[in-house]
């Protein structure tokens, strides 16, 4: 029998009116790899916080067993000094620091007084090897994508001699080929005799990655699925996480798609830093009223700095092509512009740049078309409470009461909250840029009903997505990207992955 590394006993952990854990208990063997799931809220990185000494002994009851001892930790410091290293969701990387000083940051190399910054370097560099990152040690973070920061992530808690390596959402952000390698990355330090706790939504990965997986429910453990014995299919999870069979993860719609509502022609856009870096190379889309389009490609494609360019030249320089809603060119210089020809961007990142975090779920809803609540340049606050409870009932969105902080929401209904905001504004045109990112799989169905009935009030949107199964799952017509330009356009009908794929791949070897 293999040896019990990590075993937490009923772990209860409460904040102010919530019980967020409830007598949770963990088992996880040395050598393997052990899946968390669980819808949004559901505590599983509340739990992980308790593990790493984010939430110190003492603010949580319970036992935390490693390697055979009880430990009371009270500090991140003092779970990393034991092999306990956690990657977050959202990166803690410095842009304009080098790799290598990312990766030792607080853990420098040489004296007390002084930084060997040629150790610093070569260890980097071994490091970097080991998790299958070409780049020089002393590249910037701000100069490589996603996909790469997380490799120095990992790369970074190997510097610390991890011996469990829990990763939260580690492929969030990252397209299936970056994720791919990622899972077999784990499964080469599986052998290697690491162990690892994976947090995931994407249950085909935790399917395909994990040996364990234990489903958490509102807090409390529900079980634990044994790869060797147990039938460890996405729909047999989804009913331990959400208590109840999902037989269709895409809603149905009959599409109603009438006349072309915006019409992009040669549009070409060039990096804002690098001036002769052409990001977006003459693409030409359009969107029907009614019609939900996918945008898909690899990351680095182009889709993100096409979609912001678009909405009132948020990103880029140097920005040339034509944009026609109903048939008639219009000049989108600025958000204000886009906004008022009735044009919306749901962005990526809805904690950097779609919400005021510390701002209660009531003003941000209202924030892209104040002059609703507003007289004579006042809000009108018993409006503003109105509309938002409207959108709250409206979207289901999970919350007390819309005085309530979006920070504290989980991140499936920050993102109804972010829905709301733009819908709010009444655009005939939505951009959506990875509405499901990190959200769990009873939330996004609940995101995909939202866009459907946006589709069938007669809306236009757009989707861009790095979840192939989420862009056939959802969308009418696809254009695929591929190094800032379109390589394929796809009827929803006949779409595969297999074609999309071909025609990234077809494009890449010509050089296009």
């Amino acid at each position: 029998m293999a040896k019990i590394l990590l075993e937490m006993k009923n772990i209860t952990k409460t904040f102010p009116g919530v019980k967020a854990l409830d007598n949770v208990n963990l088992k996880v063997e040395e050598g393997e790899i052990h899946a968390l799931v669980g819808e949004n809220g559901a505590g599983k990185s509340t739990l992980m916080n308790v593990l790493s000494g984010i939430y110190p002994y003492g603010t949580y009851t319970g036992d935390i067993v490693y390697d055979g001892e009880v430990c009371r930790f009270n500090t991140i410091k003092d779970s990393e000094s034991r092999g306990i290293v956690i990657i977050h969701q959202e990166l803690a990387l410095i842009p304009y620091m080098t790799i290598a000083e990312n990766m030792f940051l607080g853990n420098e190399r040489g004296s007390k007084y002084k930084i060997d910054w040629n150790e610093t370097n070569s260890r980097a560099g071994e490091l970097l090897k080991t998790v299958g990152l070409k780049e020089p040690p002393q590249t910037l973070i701000k100069d490589i994508g996603v996909g790469k920061q997380q490799l120095v992530e990992i790369a970074k808690a190997l510097a610390k001699n991890a011996k469990l390596l829990i990763l939260d959402e580690p492929t969030a952000s990252l397209n299936e080929e970056d994720s791919r390698a990622l899972l077999e990355l784990l499964l080469r330090f599986k052998k290697e005799g690491m162990t690892s706790i994976i947090i995931s939504h994407k249950l085909n990965e935790v399917s395909y990655v994990a040996d364990t997986i234990t489903v958490i429910r509102d807090g409390a453990t529900i079980e634990t699925l044994d790869k060797e014995k147990d039938d460890i299919s996405e729909s047999r999870i989804i009913k331990g996480m959400v208590g109840r069979e999902l037989s269709d993860r895409f809603p149905r719609r009959e599409p109603h798609i009438g006349d072309v509502m915006l019409e992009v022609r040669d549009w070409n856009v060039y990096h804002p830093l690098y001036s002769e870096r052409k990001v977006v190379d003459n693409v030409s889309i359009n969107v029907r009223k009614g019609e939900v389009l996918g945008i898909s490609g690899l990351m680095g494609a182009g889709r993100t700095e096409l979609a912001m360019s678009l909405f009132g030249r948020s990103y880029g320089e140097k920005i040339s092509g034509k944009i026609l809603i109903k048939g008639e060119e219009v000049q989108l210089h600025s958000v204000q512009d886009a906004i008022r020809h009735k044009l919306a961007y749901v962005t990526e990142d809805r904690k950097g740049n779609g919400l005021i975090l510390s701002n209660p779920i009531k003003i941000n809803t209202t924030l892209a078309n104040l002059d609703a609540v507003s007289s004579h340049s006042v809000i009108d606050k018993d409006r503003e409470y109105e509309v938002a409870v409207e959108y709250k009932e409206k979207l289901k969105t999970k919350c007390p009461t819309v005085e309530q902080n979006v920070g504290n929401l989980s991140g499936g209904n920050q993102q109804k909250v972010l829905l709301a905001k733009w819908m709010f504004a009444d655009p005939d045109v939505l951009i959506l840029d990875e509405p499901t990112r990190g959200i769990d799989v009873g939330a996004k169905y609940e995101i995909y009903c939202i866009i459907n009935q946006l589709a069938a009030e007669g809306k236009s949107v757009i989707m861009i997505s790095s979840e192939m199964p989420e862009i056939l799952g959802m969308c009418d017509r696809i254009y695929v990207m591929n190094e800032g330009r379109i390589v394929g356009e796809l009827s929803g009908s006949e779409a595969t992955q297999e074609l999309i794929m071909s025609h990234i791949l077809k494009a890449g070897s010509k050089g296009e």
